[in-house]
C-alpha cells in the first residue's frame, strides 16, 4: 500500500484518488475550494460519474481516502503526489500552467524525500521539467502518467484501461509508478516524458479526426443519397479502420478534444511544423454546427427568427453533467442569434447555463415548438410518448443529430425526420 497524496479534486483528481483508494492505496485528495472539500467530506460527489460515488464512499468508510484543503496539506507523508489540477487554454492554444506551477510550489518544501511527483492531467510537452524546476528538489522525481478517462465511464476507464502511460527518465522512479496499477491488467508503456505527453495530445487528436471524417462522410452520403449507417458499418468491419468514433453526429466537444486539438496544433507551430490536417479536422468540426442549424433553418422553412425550437440534450454527450464546448450548447447559440426562441431539457442538467433555462421534463419543451432538435444522446429519449411529442408541437418536425431515434417509426406518426447523413 503507498501513500498517495492528489492535489485537485475535480473530475481527473476526484477520479484518480477513488480509484487508487479501491486499488488499496492510502489517498489523501486536496484541494483549493473549502466548500468543494465540506461537501466531498460529507460524500456529496458534484459530478455525475457512473460508479465514482460508490467508490468515494466505500474509500472513506474503509479509511483509505480522505479530504483536505490544501495541497501542503496532502503532501507532507506523500510518496507519491498526483497533479490533478486545470490547465486553461488561451486563445492561441497554449495552455496555462499557472496552476500547475502553483501546485508544485506549494507541496514542493514539504515533500518527503525520495517522493515523486506525476503529472496526471493533460500538460503540453515539457511540463515535466516545468514541474522539476519549480519543485526545486534534486530529492523528488517528476513523471508523466497521463489519463485517458472518458467522461461517463471514468471508473471503468481507470481500472480496466487500454493502457497505462508512464514517461520518466528514471527507470526507478518508472517502476515505482508502474506498482500502483497492480490489480489493472492492462500493457504498460514505459518511455520519456515528451514522448508520454505527446501520447496523450496525439490519442484525442485522432479521436476527433474519425469524428470529423465521419461527419464529412455524412455529407457526402447526404449529396449522393447514400444512408451513412450502412457506409459506416461496412467501413468499420475492416480491422484496420473499426467501428468506435465512426458515429456521426452534431461535432465533438467537452473537456478534452476542442482543447488538446488546439494545443497540439499550437505545439507543433511552436516547434516549426504547419499541422495543417488536424487545423482541417476543426474547420469540419465549426462546420458540423453550422450544418445542424442549417437542417433545423430548412425545416421551419428557411428562417428561424421567430421559430420555436425545442431541445433534447445540453451536455456534450449523455451520462455527464458536462456542458464544457458542448455542441449542443453551440448549436442552440447560434440558433439563438438567428432569432430562434430555445427551449431545452437534459436529464442532467437542471440549473441554467449560458442564458438557457432547462425545463423540468422532456415534454414541456415541445409545447407549441416548430422544431425539435436532438443533441444530445440520453438513452431515455428513445422510449418517449411520440404521439405526446406530436400533439405538443405546432408542426412535427424532428432534426436528429444525434441519428437516435427511429426513423421510420416517428414518420408514421406523422414527424418530419431529418437525420445526419440519412
Amino acid at each position: 500500500m503507498a501513500q498517495i497524496a492528489v492535489i485537485g479534486a475535480g473530475y481527473v483528481g476526484l477520479t484518480t484518488a477513488a480509484c487508487f483508494s479501491s486499488l488499496g492505496h492510502d489517498v489523501v485528495c486536496a484541494d483549493i475550494d473549502e466548500e468543494r472539500v465540506a461537501r466531498l467530506e460529507r460524500g456529496e460527489i458534484p459530478i455525475v460519474e457512473a460508479g465514482l460515488e460508490a467508490l468515494v464512499r466505500e474509500g472513506m468508510d474503509g479509511g483509505r481516502l480522505r479530504f483536505v484543503v490544501g495541497a501542503e496539506n496532502a503532501a507532507r507523508s506523500a510518496e507519491f503526489a498526483y497533479l490533478c489540477v486545470p490547465t486553461p487554454q488561451g486563445d492561441d492554444g497554449s495552455a496555462d500552467l499557472s496552476y500547475i506551477e502553483a501546485a508544485a510550489r506549494q507541496i514542493g518544501p514539504v515533500l518527503p524525500s525520495e517522493a515523486v511527483v506525476v503529472n496526471k492531467s493533460t500538460v503540453p510537452v515539457g511540463s515535466t521539467r516545468v514541474v522539476e524546476r519549480v519543485l526545486g528538489r534534486d530529492d523528488v522525481t517528476v513523471v508523466s502518467n497521463p489519463e485517458f478517462l472518458r467522461e461517463g465511464s471514468a471508473v471503468h476507464d481507470f481500472l480496466n484501461p487500454d493502457r497505462i502511460v508512464i514517461g520518466s527518465d528514471d527507470q526507478s522512479a518508472a517502476v515505482r509508478v508502474a506498482s500502483l496499477y497492480i490489480g489493472v491488467t492492462a500493457p504498460i508503456i514505459v518511455t520519456d516524458p515528451p514522448s508520454a505527453e505527446t501520447i496523450k495530445y496525439a490519442s484525442n487528436a485522432f479521436l476527433a479526426t474519425k469524428i470529423s471524417f465521419v461527419n464529412a462522410i455524412a455529407a457526402v452520403c447526404e449529396a449522393v443519397g447514400a444512408d451513412v449507417k450502412d457506409v459506416v458499418l461496412g467501413m468499420g468491419y475492416d480491422k484496420r479502420i473499426g467501428h468506435e468514433f465512426l458515429k456521426p453526429g452534431p461535432g465533438w466537444g467537452g473537456s478534452c478534444f476542442p482543447k488538446d486539438s488546439r494545443a497540439l496544433v499550437h505545439i507543433a507551430d511552436t516547434a516549426g511544423y504547419a499541422f495543417d490536417l488536424l487545423r482541417g479536422v476543426i474547420t469540419v468540426n465549426e462546420d458540423q454546427f453550422q450544418r445542424v442549424v442549417a437542417k433545423v433553418r430548412e425545416l421551419a422553412g428557411g428562417s428561424l427568427d421567430g421559430v420555436t425550437v425545442g431541445v433534447w440534450g445540453l451536455t456534450f454527450k449523455a451520462r455527464t453533467d458536462d456542458t464544457r464546448d458542448s455542441p449542443a450548447l453551440r448549436i442552440a447559440s447560434l440558433m439563438a442569434a438567428e432569432g430562434a426562441e430555445v427551449q431545452a431539457y437534459d436529464p442532467a442538467v437542471k440549473a441554467p447555463v449560458e442564458g438557457i433555462a432547462p425545463a423540468t421534463d422532456p415534454y414541456t419543451v415541445c409545447d407549441g415548438a416548430d422544431v425539435l432538435a436532438v443533441l444530445t444522446e440520453w438513452d431515455e429519449f428513445r422510449w418517449l410518448d411520440f404521439d405526446k411529442v406530436a400533439g405538443l408541437m405546432r408542426t412535427p418536425r424532428v432534426v436528429d443529430a444525434r441519428n437516435l431515434l427511429d426513423k421510420a417509426a416517428l414518420e408514421r406518426r406523422g414527424f418530419t425526420y431529418t437525420g445526419i447523413g440519412r
